[in-house]
């Protein structure tokens, strides 16, 4: 990597990076399909409903992965040339998660005749009952799905997962979108080699990996090398305004310019929006939003969703405000992990796992939240959402609460990062006693403070625009690739309370060591910078000399970029 700087070589180092061709983001670099297990299947099933003319029915999930792979399932699926593809989505409240025979009584009951086949996106690993109801219609079942599987799997006619036993497929991170990019990949292919394409034109997958891109980040899958290729490539798109109207739509309602387009918009922009329809809506609106071809219908339903996202952001303050901690800022960590476990009768399960992540950033310990599941019955069953830390593997301890309690847990599913479960108000204290004892000897020896990991301080030159592009232009940020951040000592020269006190803007002049014990204002002939500090609220350390962790931002307005500071953390230096 001898062609980038030193300080980019040792961040990109710093993540495990070393090799160049990592670097290299274009579509040749992407693993083959071939290696998934059940592709082939799948693709078989697929290929042949089409070229039969069954009707397709997708079954989506209400997260932004899903939507974006429902989204692109139906835009590619008809662009090869099936007669009749149609999607139906779970209602959180009514259906909960993945396909159920209910969601398929549901589709029916709306004047639908049966599929002849299901294919599911982002979901199904774990829909026995389902896939028995489509079954039962005499449909053909195939599965797409990226979380982990039980010991044992439905009984579908093909299921496409990168983490089922023995898959020998390079990367098990794949989102579910990631998953529905391959299988249809592999669709193609298969009708390639019967001839389909002889008579209508031949799609181009690429057209549609700006939705691959949201649903991966939005999910906060691990970026690994194949994962950033698909990203890299949709935030291309993005960038060139070659991206689906309703995705470029979304970034205008927030005030963004999709040229500028960064892997965190995709994360903190477009993904909150399309979520806040799962949450507190329909998904279905998110879904029609991609789909839209008319800009400006698609700004309409964007707007709508951005309406939806102020709602959401209403609700989640009032839920925060509701606890016995601060809204902003790290408050102390309760000491008994039983209070971990977090409920309220007012609180709205759509927005429960935001809420649990909060607490989980704030308190640097695995966190639950519930919420009734119906507004009506908070004595009845609950519904959790769960965020952990790096240590611990949250549906391994579900999985061991399972077993020592049996019959505690009605269901649960998840990852290592976050999970969720469903459970009866009065096993509460019982849940909150098997959590704490469950967790006692896996936080044996944590740390009681967050750690910032820092890629160190920045010499002088490195405070400048060309190296801040340079950062944005290496790779997408995400996930197990964390955008890089650095640490300093500074002069704190002024503050401004921002949004009544949560966010803190600042101009801080970087201070550089000369010497044993001393330090020069302005080495280099780096001038005042700008900072911003967002919730800290009243934790701000006293004094006007901080060391600072921090990440470079080029904050562009009015057609000006200018360097800008943001501020993980601060301690008086």
């Amino acid at each position: 990597m001898a062609h980038l700087s030193p300080v980019l070589s040792a961040v990109l180092l710093n993540r495990g990076i070393t090799d160049p061709s990592a670097l290299d983001c274009s579509l040749a670099r992407l693993l083959p399909h071939h290696d998934l297990p059940g592709i082939e299947a799948a693709a078989a099933c697929l290929a042949a409903a089409i070229m039969r003319g069954d009707s397709i029915l997708i079954v989506g999930d209400f997260d932004a992965d899903g939507a974006t792979a429902t989204a692109l399932c139906l835009r590619a699926l008809r662009a090869f040339g099936a007669a009749r593809v149609e999607f139906t989505l779970p209602d959180r409240q009514r259906h909960g998660y993945g396909l159920s025979a209910a969601v398929l009584a549901d589709w029916l009951a709306e004047g639908n005749a049966p599929p002849g086949l299901i294919l599911t996106v982002d979901n199904g690993i774990a829909a026995f009952d389902g896939v028995r109801a489509a079954k039962a219609l005499g449909a053909t079942v195939v599965i797409t799905d990226h979380h982990l599987p039980g010991e044992t799997l439905p009984a579908a006619d093909a299921i496409v997962n990168p983490n089922l036993v023995g898959s020998t497929f390079a990367s098990s991170a794949l989102a579910g979108v990631g998953v529905a990019f391959y299988v249809l990949a592999a669709v193609r292919e298969a009708l390639t080699a019967a001839g389909w394409f002889q008579q209508r034109p031949r799609p181009n997958l690429a057209q549609w990996l700006d939705l691959v891109a949201v649903g991966t980040v939005a999910d906060v899958v691990p970026l690994d090398d194949n994962n950033r290729r698909l990203v890299a490539q949709g935030l291309a798109r993005i960038r060139a305004m070659q991206a689906s109207p309703g995705v470029l739509a979304l970034f205008a309602v927030a005030g963004k310019d999709p040229r500028l387009a960064r892997s965190g918009d995709l994360g903190f922009v477009v993904g909150p929006r399309l979520n806040a329809a799962g949450r507190l809506e329909h998904m279905r609106q998110g879904v029609e939003c991609l789909l839209c071809d008319d800009p400006a219908r698609a700004h309409q339903l964007a707007r709508a969703l951005d309406e939806v996202n102020q709602a959401r952001r209403a609700i989640e303050q009032d839920m925060l405000e509701r606890l016995p901690i601060p809204a902003t800022g790290m408050a102390e960590r309760p000491t008994n992990p039983q209070d971990w476990v977090v409920f309220d009768p007012s609180f709205h399960h759509g927005v429960i796992g935001i809420v649990a992540g909060r607490l989980k950033d704030r308190w640097q310990r695995p966190v639950f939240v519930f919420a009734p599941e119906n507004a009506e019955e908070p004595q009845g069953w609950l519904k959790a959402s769960g965020r952990s830390i790096g240590g611990v593997h949250l549906r391994d301890v579900l999985v061991e609460m399972a077993t020592r309690a049996p019959g505690l847990i009605a269901q649960f599913g998840g990852h290592a990062m976050a999970a969720g479960l469903r459970l009866r108000h009065d096993q509460l204290a019982a849940f909150r006693a098997e959590f704490a004892a469950v967790l006692a000897p896996k936080l044996a020896g944590f740390p009681e403070s967050a750690t910032v990991w820092s890629d160190g301080a920045l010499p002088a030159e490195a405070f400048s625009l060309a190296f801040a592009e340079s950062l944005v232009d290496a790779l997408p940020w995400g996930a197990d690739c964390p955008e890089p951040v650095f640490d300093g000592v500074f002069e704190v020269l002024n503050t401004t309370p921002l949004k009544d006190g949560a966010h803190l803007k600042l101009t801080v002049q970087p201070l550089f060591p000369v010497g044993q014990g001393s330090a020069s204002r302005g080495v280099g002939g780096v001038s005042a910078l700008p900072a911003i500090w967002f919730g800290v609220g009243a934790d701000a350390p006293p004094g006007n000399y901080w060391r600072i962790a921090y990440r470079l931002n080029l904050n562009h307005f009015r057609g000006q970029t200018q360097l800008q500071l943001v501020v993980v953390t601060a301690q008086p230096a």
